[in-house]
């Protein structure tokens, strides 16, 4: 990689980390580009040379927001141990990552506020969540031929995993003082496995 590219790479990552301050501060709609060029420290010339709207540097922090999501799923595939405990590891990073990225939570809620308007927006976040489903679906598909879990439809499981999942971090987000997460542990994490793991007759 020349030293040219780095640079770009550089500049889209300086205006990038200056739009999620913004966007999480002031929301979409509110901000201006001008917002973004004050907190990047680049002149307006030299945003408008990367990004050429404020549409498209929403569009490219949300590949970046969700691009590390699913490197983590990825990762998920190679953990090591059955699949029940690949589904704990699973469980216990995703309410970890909730809890750390608790600043971001907002920025994550506008660009499904966002989906809700625009078409663009919300396939792009739906492939997102049909990859990750196609994830934990491997994993439960893993454990149903080793005879860990019951017979049950992987997709449909899969999606239950992410419900509660998303479900916990909405309601915290809304209301933290209701969900203590020392309190309730790995209770979520249980009540879902006890729910497909198979049972002797």
């Amino acid at each position: 990689m020349d030293s040219q590219t780095d640079l770009k790479q550089e500049r889209r990552k300086q205006i990038l980390d200056a739009a999620e301050k913004v966007f999480t501060q002031r929301g979409f709609n509110k901000a201006r580009m001008d917002d973004i060029v004050a907190e990047s420290g680049l002149s307006k010339g030299a945003l408008y040379w990367y990004y050429k709207s404020k549409d498209e540097i929403i569009l490219a922090l949300m590949d970046r927001f969700f691009a590390g999501e699913m490197q983590a799923e990825d990762e998920l595939i190679s953990t090591d141990g059955d699949a029940r405990q690949q589904l704990e590891v699973f469980f216990e990073a995703a309410f970890k990552d909730v809890r750390r990225f608790e600043e971001r939570m907002s920025l994550g809620y506008e660009f499904f506020s966002l989906a809700a308007r625009t078409e663009e927006v919300r396939d792009a976040i739906r492939g997102y969540y049909r990859r990750y489903q196609a994830t934990l679906s491997q994993i439960i598909q893993l454990g149903i031929d080793s005879g860990e879990f019951s017979s049950i439809d992987p997709d449909d499981a899969a999606t239950a995993a992410i419900s509660i999942v998303e479900g916990m971090a909405l309601l915290w987000f809304l209301d933290p003082e209701i969900l203590d997460w020392d309190r309730i542990g790995d209770l979520p994490t249980r009540i879902f496995l006890q729910g497909i793991m198979k049972r002797e007759l």
